[in-house]
Order: C-alpha cells, then sequence, then structure tokens
C-alpha cells in the first residue's frame, strides 16, 4: 500500500511521524489549507493555501494582527474548523474532513486546547473536579476512582492549585486561576500537542510569566509540542522555537525566533516588529512606527508563494522579492526594523535616527537604555562625593555617559561645597588664633 492511501484509510496513528530532510520528525503538518466561512456571495476565506510543519518537542507560535486567522487554523487542528481545501497531517495520517471513530479519539486524547478566555472556556455549572476529570471519564484513563482523584489532585497541585479548590466553581476564581484550571484539563489526558489560543492575553501582567512558566514546565517534563497563538512578539520571541507570521489568511514568513527578529525580510513582519513597545517612555515617544502597505506587492503578472531562501528561512512573494529577500539573506548583515527619532533635531529637515539594536536580547540601544542621568545619582554623589566619582568612573567604563556626568556634577559640587566649608573653619581658626 502506498504512503498516500496509507494517510488516507489509516484508522490509528503510528508511533511516530515523518522525517523531515533535517532529520527532525514532523508532529503536526498543515498542508496548503484554505478555510472558508460563508456560502457562494457570502463567502469569506479566512486563511488562503496555509502551509507550515511543527516538529515535535518545539514551540511554534503563530502571530498576527487581530482578525489574520491564527485562531482559526488552531481550531482547524482540532477539527472544530472544516478545511475547504487542503489537509491537515498528524503524524503522518491526515486528521482533516471525515475520519474513523477510532482515530478521532486517539486525535483528541492526543491534541488538547488551551482557551484565550479562561472564564467562557470553562463550564460555570461544573465543580472544578468534574471540568478536570471529564476527559478522563470520557476516555476512562483511570483504574478505579482512587486513581481518578489522585490524578485530579497531582495536576491540581501541579498548576498551583490546592486539593480544595476542586469543590469549588469557575466563578469563584480569579483569571489566572481560572487559566490554571483550563491548563489543567488539558494537561490531565497526557497530551502530545497542545494548541495554546493566546492563553495570556486575558491576565494580568504579573500573572502572564506565571503561566508562561507553566508551559515551559510541562514541556520539559512531559516533552509536550506547542501551537502557541498570539499577538505579542515581545513574548513570543523568548518562548519559541519557530515563528510563523500570517497576514490576512496568508502565511508570509516562517523561520527560527532569533533569524526572524535578525532577518524579517517580509515587510508585514518588519511592521509588527516595530510595534513591539519600548519600555522606556521617552523612547517610545520617539520611535518612528514602520508602517506595512500592501500595494507595494505587485502580484498582476505572478502569483507569491511561500519559498525557502535558506536557512530555514521561507518568505512568501514571488520571483522578484524572492530573489530580493534572498540578496539580503545572503549579504548577512542584520536588518533594523525600529528607529528612533532624536528628539533634539527632530525638528530640523534632516534628522538624526537612532535605531534599535534588536541583536540584543534585552531590546537594549546603541547608547543603554537606562543611561537617563536621574537627579538621584547627582543628590547621592553631592552628599557623598568619593562614592560619586567611584561610581562615575564605574558607569563611564559601562557607557552610561549620562549617568557618570550626574554622578561626577554631584560630587564635584559636593567637593567644592567641603572646600569652601574647610577654608571657612580654617580662616576663623586663624582669626580666633591671632
Amino acid at each position: 500500500m502506498s504512503k498516500d492511501k496509507m494517510k488516507k484509510t489509516a484508522s490509528y496513528l503510528p508511533e511516530h511521524g515523518p522525517i523531515a530532510e533535517n532529520g527532525r520528525e514532523i508532529l503536526l503538518s498543515v498542508k496548503n489549507v484554505d478555510i472558508t466561512f460563508g456560502k457562494g456571495d457570502n463567502a469569506v476565506k479566512a486563511v488562503k493555501n496555509a502551509s507550515f510543519d511543527i516538529y515535535k518537542g518545539e514551540t511554534f507560535s503563530l502571530v498576527g494582527e487581530s482578525g489574520s486567522g491564527k485562531t482559526t487554523i488552531g481550531r482547524a487542528v482540532i477539527r472544530v474548523n472544516p478545511c475547504a481545501a487542503g489537509e491537515i497531517q498528524y503524524k503522518g495520517v491526515r486528521i482533516s474532513g471525515k475520519t474513523s471513530r477510532g482515530l478521532d479519539r486517539e486525535v483528541i486524547r492526543n491534541i488538547q486546547m488551551v482557551f484565550q478566555d479562561p472564564a467562557a472556556s470553562l463550564n460555570e455549572r461544573a465543580t472544578v473536579d468534574y471540568i478536570i476529570s471529564e476527559g478522563l471519564y470520557n476516555f476512562h484513563l483511570y483504574e478505579n476512582e482512587e486513581d481518578r482523584i489522585r490524578k485530579v489532585e497531582k495536576i491540581v497541585e501541579e498548576v498551583g492549585l490546592l486539593p480544595e479548590h476542586l469543590t469549588r466553581y469557575p466563578h469563584e476564581f480569579s483569571g489566572g486561576q481560572r487559566q490554571r484550571i483550563g491548563l489543567a484539563r488539558a494537561m490531565v489526558m497526557e497530551p502530545e500537542l497542545v494548541i495554546a489560543d493566546e492563553p495570556i492575553s486575558a491576565l494580568d501582567v504579573s500573572i502572564r510569566a506565571q503561566v508562561l512558566n507553566l508551559l515551559k514546565k510541562f514541556q520539559r517534563e512531559k516533552n509536550l509540542t506547542y501551537l502557541f497563538i498570539a499577538h505579542d512578539l515581545s513574548i513570543v520571541r523568548f518562548i519559541s522555537d519557530r515563528i510563523g507570521v500570517i497576514y490576512k489568511g496568508n502565511i508570509v514568513e516562517v523561520a527560527e525566533a532569533e533569524e526572524l527578529f535578525d532577518y524579517p525580510l517580509h515587510p508585514y513582519t518588519r511592521s509588527l516588529i516595530s510595534a513591539i513597545p519600548i519600555p522606556d517612555p521617552k523612547l517610545e515617544k520617539n520611535k518612528v512606527l514602520f508602517t506595512y502597505d500592501p500595494s507595494v506587492h505587485d502580484y498582476s503578472q505572478e502569483q507569491p508563494e511561500l519559498v525557502n531562501i535558506g536557512h530555514e528561512h521561507y518568505v512568501y512573494g514571488n520571483t522578484k522579492e524572492i530573489e530580493e529577500y534572498k540578496a539580503i539573506r545572503d549579504a548577512g548583515v542584520p536588518m533594523k526594523s525600529i528607529t528612533i527619532m532624536d528628539p533634539e533635531t527632530a525638528a530640523n529637515d534632516a534628522p538624526v535616527q537612532q535605531e534599535i539594536d534588536w541583536n540584543s536580547s534585552q531590546f537594549m540601544l546603541q547608547t543603554p537604555l537606562h543611561d537617563t542621568g536621574s537627579l538621584w545619582y547627582t543628590i547621592g554623589s553631592f552628599l557623598l562625593p568619593p562614592l560619586g566619582i567611584i561610581g562615575g568612573l564605574l558607569f563611564k567604563k559601562f557607557k552610561h555617559l549620562r549617568n557618570a556626568k550626574a554622578c561626577f556634577k554631584g560630587a564635584w559640587i559636593g567637593l567644592g561645597l567641603l572646600g569652601a566649608i574647610v577654608a571657612l573653619f580654617g580662616i576663623f581658626l586663624l582669626s580666633a588664633l591671632l
């Protein structure tokens, strides 16, 4: 039996998926997928010819603005949204369209989803115990009642909740706790692939890091694979192995995380990176955004395709654009997507621009981000001049020139005042002796 025919007739999942050319196991493969809503003249194609692979054990992030089709693809993987064209394969077996009952149960068991809104995704009339146990009941993944309770209590503790929370209802919890319940519901099934649909966007900033750490912890311990759907590139960069960028249903760029930030070849990717907030209000105020204009593409003669230009970097474009992208990448000079207007020269005809160096893992500027020349450095150096001089020398060594200037200023004023006091005291003492 041919391999293609096996994909169509398989009623079970193999132990391992196919091996890619780079030697990695392909767990999920999205191939030329179209997803359409509505019929006839009212039909809307939400996803167009989307293709990408997810390797076992990695975090693949899908990013784009609201309405770009990220969640639509995620829901298609769990078979909520049907594919109008193309297919989705899991371990080399087609799981989109009609499947056998046995294969359907295996897919449900192996692919779980964590939803964006923890309040809407939990049954308000069910206790936490039942919410987490529902999958165990449906697939009978426990030996007896004691085994079920043990599994539920263990996963609840692993996500940071307490066993006494099991008798409560979702409305009794905060947003972060509800998301932990949703995470426990998915992880108790011991899946291989987890689709995380913006799992932290509805949470407070202080809770986001905790949930992200939980996801990474489960990935290490259980060898999980993630399809992480998000729109915040500043977070995606540090949790992803590879990133796919989607614009109006089209996958426009796919690359490893650092590769994508060093060489954002497609202009839409550059616009997303330029929109990342800078944690300094002065710099953010003077930031110049890179705006994406779709009219720069001329696809009247030739339709674009997603092409590998080398370095496992895929870009969407026609032949002319692909040649330009490849030339930029082969040059090996990292691209900069953000410029900061110099406030002192912003009014001039030819303003000087300061560019963000995206090679730095902290998005530092070519001049340090915290080199503010704070007044407190001047005051502290004024009160303790010797420490101020030492601090100024250290700041100067690490290129914090404004801070160094503030320290030296305070130290010299302090030493000058101290010298004046000593001189006056000497004059009074001399006058008294004479």
